[in-house]
């Protein structure tokens, strides 16, 4: 069995991006390690949502606890960084956030739990962090470093199939879907990275209840009224039922350009760290 960990910016991105391959893993008596780089300090709240006294940072802390045990983590630890902002805004620029933090300090924080857990796979996200804020650049950058300094032997990058969200929201909007926000559609032809780049897909449809109910548990920032919890059944299938990602090491020889692995590699031999059967790449 494998130990992987998860390396990302905020509570809530956890479910969103990866909740579907975590769950799978745990299912299948993998360990797996959830880091998340903030609190998630300066996300949008609803007037009135929070109790008399309580911090947004203490809500966010107590749902990412919440959605843990439902994807199956065995342990949940933050890097210990404060929540940068979106991207262009003053925030970004103070020396206390994540998006300013010392490079080497914060490679060195994760890469100490990384070697703490004998982690055989670190995911991180994309160069551009999926579509630009700056703490989720900053994860691949300190992900990248870390997995360097620990020695991390297999290492991914969790990202969007671009064209394939921007088909299926194209459509949405061709079709009047009232369950997607027309500014969700906004920037669609940039986030993630371009089909031809993924090496890795994997199919999460069993565990889409369980991937909802992680979302749900974020209900500071996904309330039952998003367009995340409001999508019928088939439609959140479609959108939710395939996680993406590019491996970075070993060398992914041979996938890409529509070669796909449905798992997540944990040795040069192969082997998958998820549930599924190994596939040999098609040539």
């Amino acid at each position: 069995m494998a130990t992987v960990t998860f390396f990302h910016a905020h509570p809530d991105d956890e479910a969103i991006a990866t909740g579907g391959t975590m769950a799978s893993l745990a299912a299948a008596g993998h360990r797996v390690i959830l880091v998340t780089a903030t609190g998630g300090e300066l996300g949008e709240v609803p007037d009135g949502f929070l109790s008399p006294g309580e911090t947004l940072g203490a809500r966010r802390a107590a749902e990412l606890a919440e959605a843990a045990v439902i994807l199956g983590a065995a342990r949940q630890l933050f890097l210990g960084y404060h929540d940068s902002g979106m991207e262009g805004e003053d925030s970004n620029s103070r020396d206390d956030v994540f998006a300013t933090a010392d490079l080497d300090e914060a490679a060195e924080r994760l890469a100490g739990i990384l070697d703490e857990e004998s982690s055989d796979v670190l995911v991180a996200y994309d160069e551009h962090g999926g579509y630009g804020h700056p703490d989720h650049v900053r994860v691949h950058d300190v992900g990248m470093a870390a997995a360097e300094r620990a020695g991390t032997p297999v290492v991914y990058m969790a990202t969007m199939d671009r064209d394939f969200m921007v088909a299926l929201r194209r459509t949405a909007a061709e079709a009047g879907a009232d369950y997607v926000p027309d500014d969700e559609l906004e920037g669609a032809d940039t986030m993630g990275e371009p089909a031809a780049r993924i090496t890795t897909e994997i199919d999460v449809s069993p565990w889409l209840d369980v991937k909802r109910a992680a979302m749900r548990a974020h209900a500071s920032q996904i309330s039952e009224e998003s367009f995340f919890l409001q999508m019928p059944d088939d439609v959140f299938a479609n959108v939710w039922g395939q996680e993406w990602y590019i491996r970075v090491r070993p060398e992914p020889a041979g996938l890409g350009d529509g070669v796909r692995e449905p798992g997540l590699v944990i040795g040069v031999d192969g082997a998958l760290a998820g549930g599924a059967a190994h596939m040999e790449p098609a040539r």
